[in-house]
């Protein structure tokens, strides 16, 4: 698959939160659409609650792997722990080369010193999106 960490830079440049910025970068890929997509993951931008919650790019890959990875058992576990074993996976590289996976603190909120940018966060989500889950 080719890359589309460009394309994820450009839906966040264009006003998408960091999470439609991503997920709908790749909804085509796990068969949605992306109006759908990007109404799903409004909420989840700005670290859901105000940069309280897990930033929005790395929510947004998680939903995009829980999407590419389900096997739709819904009466039953499935594939629902290989999916928490590649959300994890995202999240620690996250957290490995960032220093966190919480908005507030990329955004250095409390300190006065951000992390990370929202830019960087989403190419980065993205990146490691695609190592994980779109590896061929």
């Amino acid at each position: 698959m080719e890359t589309r960490v460009d394309k994820v830079a450009e839906k966040h440049k264009n006003g998408y939160n960091c999470a439609q910025a991503v997920a709908c970068a790749y909804c085509d890929l796990v068969g949605i659409d992306e109006e759908t997509m990007f109404r799903m993951t409004e909420g989840l931008g700005l670290g859901m609650g105000g940069m309280e919650g897990t930033c929005g790019a790395v929510t947004a890959a998680c939903v995009i792997a829980g999407a590419k990875n389900s096997t739709v058992e819904m009466g039953g576990p499935g594939s629902k722990g290989a999916t928490y074993k590649i959300s994890k996976e995202i999240v620690r590289r996250f957290k490995e080369e960032s220093g966190s996976v919480i908005c507030k603190e990329l955004k250095g909120v409390e300190t006065g010193t951000p992390v990370k940018a929202c830019p960087d966060c989403v190419k980065d989500a993205a990146r490691i999106l695609e190592e994980v889950v779109f590896t061929d």
